[in-house]
């Protein structure tokens, strides 16, 4: 056997012998075995041919032995560890995504909503590939953070790879102020129905949502539409207390089961509020996890709302941060949390599947699903809702309407990773080609009843992306062609009216929130 070779095998022996190591702190024991384990490694680093760096090693062999768990428990360095707490707590700057490292790729779990990489068009499952033209193939999370985090204004050039449509797009995205705002929009819709999107679950999330309703209330909200898509989850409680808004006193939200006793937990509805009896719909799609689906869950079992969307994510598993010495954290799986019909909600993860692909790529079909009978001949448990629909566990929540959200042409995708849309934008405003009246600038109702993009912008367009050497694809341009005209309207929006404008310029084209519109009088029958 060669050095190198020998190398490895030495390399994953002490890998398991130190992820051993960690469960004996976790788990006190007066085992002989943890004596041999220290000795073990006292011996390697001792004498071992090569001097080890034993910080370096360590983090090798605990992401080693974690990687043979379950896909939710991780080791998190000292750094990283700041960085979830920042998530927590304040802001940060950058790019703007939830994401994971996955066979040495970057995978986005998620852009966050309302940063760069969501306006830009980055999607969940995307493979970072390459950062500044070098490969981004190995990556540790900390190098990551480092490169894609920076001076707000500076710009990060990423190349990814999108498995759905198996191609490579290029990004120049700018980095900007990431906010931890939970809430990241509020608005009334036709005078009478509340839309508020939520982007996780942190520390104040709850209060937010909180001081949105009653401002929607307070103008007089009368049903809600509440989207958790691309909402990849976070604390636990928090997604109790916002269940608890919409579930009256008593009724049980989410249940956990562990290995140990004292991980067992159950959680019910526990003050009176307002909007228990407003009609509910919850739009979801694939990136919708863990404590959105808690929410969802309970929701749809107690047959409280209208669920529209995408099967979400399917993460059931619970975890807890164990802080080490050195502040560094293990985030352990301890037990797996049931919706209150006993739903497990855990995808399954020892298929030998790719655990990421596989939620992104899968097929769904658009259909009325409220008795859920497109699955009734699937191989998971059945269940039933407070009013007698059936309900199966597994794999995520699968809405009672299921609406794609829609599939870009490569060439729309393409253009609009490049930011092409807002730079046309901003020139012809800049160049004053398109010049808005004091009215339209101050009133968001003329400005988004006035036909500001026409088919002459549409030409205009189009001679600005070949200036910027874009190859047409006429048959996608036309495919896409409502689609480019309401972006470039919202980018518009957006310059006059911020997040208010553009959320409601976009929403105009959002499929799954149409369907919700339409649901709203069968929502509040639910109440009945």
């Amino acid at each position: 056997m060669d050095r190198k070779g020998f190398n490895k095998i030495l390399f994953l022996l002490i890998g398991l012998l130190v992820g051993y190591q960690i469960g004996q702190w976790l788990i006190p024991t007066t085992h002989p075995i943890k004596h041999k384990v220290n000795q073990v490694l006292e011996l390697t680093e001792k004498y071992y041919i090569e001097a080890i760096d034993p910080d370096t090693l360590s983090e090798i062999a605990i992401e080693g032995i974690l990687s043979k768990l379950d896909p939710h428990t991780s080791y998190i360095p000292r750094d990283i560890q700041k960085t979830f707490e920042e998530q927590l707590e304040g802001n940060f700057e950058g790019i703007g995504i939830e994401f994971q490292i996955i066979e040495d790729t970057i995978t986005v779990v998620s852009p966050i909503v309302g940063t760069p990489s969501d306006r830009l068009g980055l999607m969940p499952g995307d493979r970072i590939v390459e950062i500044e033209d070098t490969s981004a193939i190995g990556l540790t999370n900390i190098q990551v953070i480092k490169k894609l985090r920076g001076r707000r204004g500076s710009v990060a050039r990423i190349k990814i790879y999108r498995p759905s449509e198996k191609t490579t797009i290029d990004y120049e995205i700018e980095r900007d102020i990431i906010p931890i705002n939970s809430v990241e929009i509020s608005l009334m819709l036709q005078d009478s129905v509340g839309y508020v999107s939520l982007t996780r679950f942190a520390e104040k999330t709850a209060d937010e949502l909180l001081k949105e309703l009653e401002s929607l209330d307070s103008k007089g909200m009368k049903y809600l539409i509440l989207d958790l898509r691309n909402n990849p989850g976070g604390l636990y409680d928090q997604a109790v207390k916002i269940a608890d808004y919409f579930l009256s006193e008593d009724k049980l939200i989410v249940y956990t089961k562990g290995r140990i006793k004292e991980f067992n937990n159950e959680s019910k509805a526990s003050k009176k509020y307002p909007y228990e009896n407003v009609p509910l719909v919850i739009l979801i799609n694939r990136g919708s996890a863990s404590a959105s689906e808690i929410v969802v869950g309970a929701v749809q079992d107690w047959d409280r709302g209208l669920i529209v969307g995408e099967t979400s994510f399917g993460k059931g598993l619970v975890q807890r941060p164990f802080l080490l010495s050195d502040d560094s954290a293990l985030r352990l799986t301890i037990s797996e949390y049931f919706t209150p019909s006993g739903r497990a909600i855990q995808r399954d993860y020892k298929s030998g599947k790719n655990y990421y692909e596989e939620v992104m790529i899968r097929k769904e079909e658009n259909e009325d699903n409220f008795n859920h009978q497109s699955e009734s001949d699937s191989l998971k448990d059945e269940f039933t809702t407070a009013k007698g629909r059936k309900v199966y566990s597994g794999g995520g929540i699968t809405p009672d309407y299921k609406i794609s959200s829609g599939i870009l042409t490569k060439f729309t995708a393409s253009i609009r990773s490049k930011n092409l849309f807002y730079q046309f934008i901003r020139n012809q405003i800049d160049t004053e080609k398109l010049v808005l009246n004091e009215s339209l600038k101050q009133n968001f109702s003329e400005f988004s009843s006035t036909e500001l993009i026409d088919n002459q912008k549409l030409i205009e367009f189009r001679n600005y992306l070949v200036s910027k050497e874009i190859v047409i694809d006429d048959k996608e341009f036309e495919r896409d062609r409502e689609y480019i005209k309401v972006l470039l309207n919202a980018y518009l929006a957006k310059e006059y009216f911020n997040n208010n404008g553009w959320y409601s310029i976009m929403l105009q084209q959002d499929e799954q929130f149409k369907k919700a519109l339409t649901l709203l009088s069968d929502a509040k029958s639910m109440l009945e």
